[in-house]
């Protein structure tokens, strides 16, 4: 796996070549688009989650999978990791106001993909 863009606010008024295959937000697009990035941001919304609540609330998602998601979302600034000192560590992790950011369209994005869905609606 690429390693992720850091996003600073520096990087706010950067231009970026989203095009280019060195691009450093196409690694972001590529990591929150991901099979599994779209879940755990999705799934972190409303709510702060252990690795474990998250691998239950995501279904059919792997151990590793799971890790290596994650791993690229915090990478990207997208996702914080908090690890509290007990045995075995308790890891928690939730969306920064970046992950809030991209996730919100994302939750638009299934509310009306659901909505259309659902029975007794016209397609």
């Amino acid at each position: 796996m690429r390693e992720g863009a850091q996003f600073t606010q520096a990087d706010k008024h950067a231009r970026y070549e989203v095009l280019h295959t060195d691009c450093p937000a196409r690694d972001v697009v590529d990591h929150v688009t991901s099979r599994w990035g779209v879940w755990v941001l999705i799934s972190l919304r409303s709510n702060n989650l252990r690795f474990y609540e998250l691998r239950e609330c995501i279904q059919g998602i792997s151990e590793k999978m799971l890790a290596q998601t994650l791993r690229a979302l915090v990478q990207d600034g997208l996702v914080w990791r908090q690890v509290e000192p007990t045995t075995p560590p308790q890891v928690t992790y939730g969306l920064t106001e970046f992950g809030q950011d991209v996730s919100e369209p994302l939750t638009d994005l299934l509310g009306r993909i659901t909505q259309r869905l659902s029975p007794g609606s016209t397609q």
